[in-house]
């Protein structure tokens, strides 16, 4: 494929695994400079130095999605190194498991910090930069975003949110010549399975989805970066991902009876040990 992103200017949220690293890896190969960032420092710089060996152009910058300021930073420092921004990606998230009445209104607020507010703080900073540009936003929703599972109501919700959240910024940004996209990833082979309910990664925990049924992340990095540059307005990753949204579209009443007939559930919370 022709380097059609030459010159493009791409900054990622939540680069330091799975998707947001692919995601940096498929625009590097496109021709795009990439700005990752994340919480996790030391892997952001391995992402970058890998990219930066194979002759792309990136730069790392720590940022935490769910902290006031972090983003207004990283937008300063991209903008004074490239001079503008065409592609945002707000992907950084995490899942919070459990049943409701297992569960605390922290859990929920945690939930939202990150995966609603982290994307309205992305979206907030990165505004006028790509109205700028008349570029690309794209929010990292989920199949979730569709279909709500029991045990994993506050992470459900928060996907909900994104997708009313892309839906209203679709028609406000319109006119700014920007394009929003939201993201729906099915399972994607990614370490948000092994993150436990306070955000912090749990190592050794086994992945509860079997390996044939994850997409690989390049595969599904792939698949994004192709619907955001030809501007879909949604964006469903994995064949049984787009097997579930559409079934839930056009039966929900077949979608509610298969999940309280065979008891499809939310994973376990993840623990080390």
């Amino acid at each position: 494929m022709a380097n059609h992103m030459d010159g493009k200017v791409v900054l990622i949220t939540g680069a330091s695994s799975g998707i947001g690293s692919a995601l940096a890896r498929e625009y590097a190969r496109l021709g795009a400079r990439v700005v990752a960032t994340a919480r996790r420092e030391d892997r952001l710089h391995a992402l970058v130095e890998g990219l930066e060996a194979e002759g792309a152009e990136a730069l790392a910058i720590g940022c935490d999605v769910t902290r006031n300021g972090d983003l207004e930073r990283a937008v300063d420092a991209v903008l004074e190194r490239f001079g503008r921004i065409d592609h945002v990606h707000a992907n950084a998230g995490f899942g919070v498991a459990g049943w409701f009445h297992k569960l605390d209104l922290e859990d929920y607020r945690r939930q939202f910090e990150t995966n609603v507010f982290g994307v309205l703080r992305t979206a907030q900073a990165t505004r006028e930069a790509l109205w700028a540009s008349g570029g690309n936003l794209a929010l990292m929703g989920s199949v979730n975003s569709f279909i709500s599972l029991p045990g994993n109501s506050p992470y459900c919700m928060s996907k909900a949110s994104v997708l009313a959240l892309a839906k209203s910024l679709r028609h406000e940004f319109r006119p700014r010549g920007v394009a929003v996209t939201l993201v729906a990833p099915g399972f994607v082979q990614s370490e948000i399975r092994k993150v436990d309910n306070t955000g912090r990664l749990t190592e050794n925990t086994p992945d509860p989805i079997p390996a044939w049924l994850c997409m690989d992340a390049d595969k599904a990095a792939r698949q994004i970066v192709r619907g955001v540059c030809r501007k879909r307005r949604v964006v469903v990753v994995t064949g049984h991902g787009k097997w579930l949204v559409r079934l839930q579209r056009h039966f929900p009443g077949v979608t509610h009876g298969i999940i309280h007939r065979f008891g499809v559930s939310s994973r376990r919370e993840p623990k080390n040990g």
